[in-house]
């Protein structure tokens, strides 16, 4: 990233991506934090753990960048997979694609999967996380359509719980009103709440 593209760089915090889907919910979900989008692949490590990932992103993000920034990673768990495909979403999806998964599940009666999501902070001193948990099945086919806000293939196949269908035949209003289980929640959510209560206190100190 050059230097000009960094001068324009004048929010608060900086998210580096390059997946559109996520830059998509972080407007909307960040909407009253100033963020400004990097546009920038910031290479992964191998690990299973999404938390490690997530870190390991956002202190490379920081390198790049010199603010305070955020990352987010995801994976995919599948119970009668024991687990897969795991933090390993992007190789599982570009090798077998969400076809080949829905192959590995096939007259599978136990269809049970989890989106587990970190989001890491850090602004060259801190390091938070925060993490998000989104419970659902597996379909039995591929449905829905193309969408701005989907973050991956999985949007096809994955029924989020209490819900009948896939997050990509959704609205995005029934996206955002389905019903969830209470252990269900949203890594951006979280983050955004403890900002803005961090904001708050900062400003009732210095008074």
């Amino acid at each position: 990233m050059n230097k000009e593209k960094l001068i324009q760089l004048k929010n608060e915090i900086v998210f580096v991506t390059t997946n559109k889907g996520k830059i998509a919910s972080a407007k909307e979900k960040l909407q009253d934090i100033k963020i400004d989008i990097c546009n920038y692949e910031v290479e992964e490590i191998r690990s299973d753990d999404v938390k490690e990932i997530a870190k390991h992103k956002v202190r490379e993000a920081y390198k790049i960048v010199e603010k305070p920034c955020i990352s987010l990673d995801a994976g995919f768990y599948i119970e009668a997979l024991n687990g897969f495909p795991r933090a390993y979403v992007n190789f599982a999806l570009d090798t077998i694609g969400i076809e080949g998964i829905l192959k590995l599940m096939d007259k599978e009666s136990n269809r049970k999967c989890t989106f587990k999501e970190c989001l890491a902070y850090y602004d060259g001193e801190n390091m938070l996380c925060f993490n998000g948990n989104h419970e659902g099945v597996l379909s039995e086919t591929i449905k829905g359509n193309d969408n701005r806000k989907k973050w991956s293939d999985l949007w096809y196949v994955f029924i989020p719980y209490g819900c009948d269908k896939t997050l990509a035949e959704m609205t995005n209003e029934q996206r955002q009103n389905r019903k969830r289980c209470k252990e269900n929640n949203s890594a951006m959510d979280e983050f955004a709440d403890y900002y803005q209560k961090t904001k708050i206190m900062k400003k009732n100190i210095q008074k």
